[in-house]
């Protein structure tokens, strides 16, 4: 067998880690970012739990992360977590030959092409129900501990990433309880952006503003699913409403033909308030572009470590284009 490669899924909440042997993934864990003090903690946690899985972990000489934040230079900051690190001292204190650290999003967007039907599942029917048009750009939004936004396009044979901060942008109302919302927040935080409502603490802002009560996400979208309480209800319809509307613009921008993915933690954990919401009539709600929406399917990816699966595939690339 090859030696292993490392991989990384860094998000605001969790480390997903797997080792990548002869083109598979194997050795998948999750932990807790807030359970260690660094990167290089949690990587050190990780590395020894697989070699006592029996892994070859001390042959590793290429790895690749995809954090939850930009990646411009040598140093990384977390936008939603408190590590930080320089990528060249990490590639020295692990010996490796490559390090390649790219935004988690950029990943999960690299992945997109490749999903096959079991990994994924078709949002709303009608004109958008298609597999989307080959070979044109693939839009991605994700709420999570904060709001991603990317997009892949083809070259020729080759899929590239298209990394930003999409989330940030400036959050634009479509609805009464928007509208509220909107006022609410820009006297509290003045810029508002769309992930200051897609977003673990998103979804609890726009509860604590619609029904006055301070509550987690996921007692939220607990009592919305056991007991139908007609406040949270009321508050995952917006985050679902606002959500297809951002959606939307994002498939727009970048004439994302191909199809457009949500993934991330808390739409899954939606389930049917998720399927029955207004997502879809809202990412066509675009005026005169209604029809340009409406042939563009959406899908929520059901696959568990997606970014995993991209990541591997920029590593590879990079390791291939230095031979």
């Amino acid at each position: 067998m090859s030696a292993p490669r490392l991989l990384a899924d860094i998000g605001g909440t969790n480390a997903r880690f797997a080792l990548q042997v002869d083109g598979n993934l194997q050795a998948i864990g999750v932990l807790a970012c807030a359970a260690y003090p660094t990167l290089g903690a949690a990587i050190d946690a990780y590395l020894a739990s697989a070699a006592a899985q029996g892994y070859a972990t001390a042959a590793i000489r290429h790895a690749a992360i995809a954090i939850a934040n930009p990646v411009e230079d040598d140093l990384v900051r977390m936008t939603n977590h408190h590590w930080s690190f320089s990528v060249a001292r990490l590639r020295m204190e692990r010996e490796l030959h490559t390090l390649l650290v790219v935004n988690d999003f950029a990943a999960l967007a690299m992945a997109l092409p490749f999903l096959q039907p079991g990994q994924r599942e078709r949002i709303g029917t009608g004109p958008g129900g298609g597999a989307g048009l080959s070979g044109r750009p693939i839009g991605l939004i994700g709420p999570g501990t904060g709001l991603g936004v990317a997009g892949v396009v083809q070259a020729g044979a080759r899929w590239t990433a298209l990394a930003g901060e999409g989330g940030h942008a400036s959050f634009a109302p479509g609805t009464d309880d928007e509208i509220v919302l909107l006022q609410a927040l820009r006297r509290e935080f003045g810029h508002v952006s769309a992930e200051r409502l897609l977003s673990g603490m998103g979804l609890e802002l726009i509860h604590r503003t619609l029904a006055g009560e301070s509550l987690p996400a996921a007692s939220i979208s607990g009592r919305a699913l056991g007991s139908n309480d007609a406040a949270c209800v009321r508050s995952i319809a917006c985050f679902c409403g606002v959500l297809g509307s951002v959606a939307g613009n994002v498939a727009l921008t970048l004439g994302a033909t191909g199809g457009m993915y949500i993934a991330g933690g808390i739409v899954p954990r939606l389930g049917k308030l998720f399927f029955q919401s207004s997502f879809r009539q809202r990412f066509e709600d675009k005026g005169r572009l209604a029809p340009y929406l409406a042939r563009i399917p959406t899908w929520l990816i059901t696959d568990q470590h997606p970014a995993l699966i991209g990541v591997a595939a920029m590593l590879a690339e990079k390791i291939d284009g230095a031979a």
